[in-house]
């Protein structure tokens, strides 16, 4: 690493978690994030001024009005603009040593599986059941680490689904693709904006602890955080063996 890099990771390299060898891995990892929102506006910054090598940020949205109560890579003069290029011009601002690939294009099969086998880990920063059962799907297919936020009202969640490990239950061992389940969106239910930070801030820890190895990930738990009465609680979530998604993968 050349001096400057220690200098501006330094705080990082102090920790004995992480050291010198963990910020390489951090140096050379490539970060999947699906969802320049709320979830991915605190989860990106993050990754970005932590060096992670490079950042690839799908959305096909627009910045609008309402999105800059909680939407914090995105400012006033940007409304209008497709969020991930608003995305990029801030992350390149917070730390210009990070290559930071906009994909202008709604998630879907295809693109996942052009995208996720080159990536380290993949961010689930939706908002909806139907995409996050198809980002997980592509996970489990590419034995790629996924790690899930998701937040409405006053209530977050947050996990780490691990298919490389044999006892890591998929998103689909949680909510089954086969069931249904009444969508939640944030334009009709509301959501307190700081909730999105604090989801999107531990998926960002998550991703970190993943990549250097370090700590204890939440793996075969589930995360849930109360914003309005400052509560959090773990579930234990244990593997499907009958999961339509992830029952017949063998361990490696």
């Amino acid at each position: 690493m050349e001096d400057q890099e220690l200098l501006r990771y330094s705080r990082h390299i102090l920790l004995d978690a992480i050291g010198i060898e963990g910020q390489k891995k951090i140096g050379a990892a490539h970060v999947l994030i699906i969802g320049a929102g709320g979830l991915g506006s605190a989860c990106a910054p993050y990754l970005v001024a932590s060096g992670i090598g490079k950042l690839t940020i799908i959305d096909d949205d627009v910045v609008d009005l309402t999105n800059l109560q909680r939407q914090i890579m995105h400012d006033t003069p940007q409304i209008g603009q497709p969020k991930v290029l608003s995305a990029q011009t801030m992350l390149n601002r917070l730390n210009p040593h990070i290559e930071v690939i906009p994909v202008r294009q709604r998630a879907d099969p295809s693109l996942l599986d052009q995208l996720i086998p080159n990536a380290t880990l993949v961010i689930d920063c939706t908002d909806n059941f139907s995409t996050r059962q198809m980002i997980n799907s592509a996970c489990v297919k590419h034995r790629t680490p996924l790690i899930f936020g998701a937040a409405i009202q006053f209530d977050g969640q947050f996990s780490v689904f691990d298919t490389r490990r044999a006892d890591s239950p998929c998103y689909a061992c949680l909510f089954s693709p086969t069931e249904s389940f009444a969508e939640a969106h944030c334009s009709s239910m509301g959501v307190f904006s700081p909730l999105v930070g604090i989801i999107g801030s531990i998926q960002a820890a998550q991703a970190l602890q993943v990549i250097t190895e370090s700590g204890t990930p939440m793996i075969g738990k589930l995360g849930i955080w109360d914003a309005l009465h400052t509560q959090m609680h773990q579930i234990k979530l244990p593997r499907n063996p009958h999961c339509v998604v992830c029952q017949d993968r063998l361990p490696i």
